[in-house]
């Protein structure tokens, strides 16, 4: 495991998933100041998650064609330009454009880090789990930056929100010539000549699209529960439990810190019992949690269960991206764009939907359905095999070093 490298890339992920983590932070403010319905800040919801998973799997397309490190700084400066002038703009249209700029910077940056932090960490899940933790830490911390900064400041201080992301982005041009050299390495697919052909690559086994394309299946039910509650879990401490702006902000926080928790240990779990143990222990866990926030009848029980369906959410997060890889052994890049993009779209995309049933039948409706929905997913991912790739080709180029392969689990 490359320590100080994977370290890094996770202080990437931390600084462009506060960004992701600060839109749904933003939207209690902007439904108090610009008297936003539930129905727009849905929109907005469906633009940050919707759009940016979109575009992911074309960005993890062209980081398996060849090595494109820029992305990294180019997408969570993009991601922060698009917040902070989604903060500054008044009028709604612009609004909603400003943060569908953030969301595709936040989709540049996913699949080229994630492929550099699995050549990094190698076989661990515990490796990818820090890597993910970065992100999950950045998003924990997003409710309190933007409580800090407009709650005090109001929208017009939303500049400085881009202050984390110019920071990390000279770290980055002073570690520019180490990552790249690194780089190159983890973002190259494992596919040459006849390989390219048969789909067999290095590792001697083929991609499996049909596993694949179930646990996509997965990762959109796991998807729609989480960009919701993502969204609507502070707004639900306020107006159905009579919290402050502050306390909503709290529980989102907890919700999101939980999570941090949740990759750490699915990271542990993965590494000592199998990466399908934290996939099936975590979903199973986020089922009765999840019904916890729907019924709680008080402020700490809503942030109990937001603190159990947070670990309970992350716990697979690991396992789940390099499972997907390990499905796709020779397009990572791939792999990566569409389980974190295209799997997620299903989220934002369903967020309109549930803020018309906010608008009409109040939150707790909305969080009953996502119960409903949330079963689907759960049976389906106890069900999913895994997939040991067998030992590296001994004639394959030294590129196939850069994707290794799982222990046997």
């Amino acid at each position: 495991m490359k320590k100080g490298q994977l370290g890094f890339l996770a202080g990437t992920h931390m600084v462009n998933d506060l960004y992701q983590g600060a839109i749904p932070a933003m939207l209690p403010f902007l439904m108090s100041e610009r008297h936003y319905s539930y129905a727009a800040v849905s929109g907005l919801a469906f633009a940050a998650s919707g759009i940016s998973s979109l575009f992911q799997p074309l960005f993890g397309a062209l980081s398996d064609r060849k090595p494109r490190s820029w992305l990294v700084p180019t997408g969570f400066c993009t991601a922060a330009f698009g917040v902070a002038a989604a903060g500054l703009s008044g009028n709604y249209l612009v609004t909603w454009l400003c943060v569908a700029l953030a969301g595709i910077g936040i989709a540049a940056y996913h699949p080229p880090a994630t492929s550099q932090a699995r050549a990094a960490g190698g076989s661990s899940q515990k490796a990818m789990s820090v890597f993910s933790v970065g992100g999950t830490v950045g998003g924990a911390l997003a409710p309190t930056l933007i409580t800090l900064v407009i709650g005090a400041a109001g929208f017009a201080g939303s500049y400085l929100l881009v202050i984390p992301a110019l920071v990390m982005a000279v770290l980055w041009g002073l570690k520019g010539p180490w990552m790249r050299a690194r780089g190159h390495m983890a973002a190259a697919p494992l596919v040459t000549g006849a390989s390219a052909r048969t789909g067999t690559g290095g590792t001697g086994r083929a991609d499996d699209w049909r596993s694949f394309a179930r646990l996509v299946a997965v990762i959109v039910g796991w998807s729609i529960p989480y960009v919701t509650v993502t969204s609507m879990v502070s707004l639900h401490a306020q107006r159905d439990l009579g919290q402050s702006t502050a306390a909503g902000a709290a529980v989102l926080s907890t919700y999101t810190a939980a999570g941090a928790v949740g990759t750490l240990l699915g990271g542990w779990v993965g590494d000592r019992h199998g990466r399908m143990t934290s996939v099936r222990v975590g979903y199973l866990v986020a089922l009765p949690a999840l019904l916890g926030i729907a019924w709680a009848p008080a402020y700490p029980v809503l942030v109990l269960s937001a603190a159990v369906f947070g670990v309970a959410m992350f716990l697979p997060f690991a396992a789940q991206v390099t499972l997907a890889q390990d499905y796709l052994p020779h397009r990572p890049g791939t792999a990566s764009g569409l389980t974190l993009g295209l799997a997620m779209a299903a989220g934002g995309l369903c967020s309109p939907a549930f803020g018309w049933l906010a608008d009409s039948s109040g939150l707790p409706a909305v969080f009953y359905a996502l119960l409903a929905v949330f079963v689907v997913p759960v049976v389906m991912a106890v069900r999913l095999p895994d997939r040991t790739p067998s030992a590296p080709d001994p004639q394959s180029p030294p590129l196939a070093e850069a994707a290794p392969t799982h222990k046997a689990q």
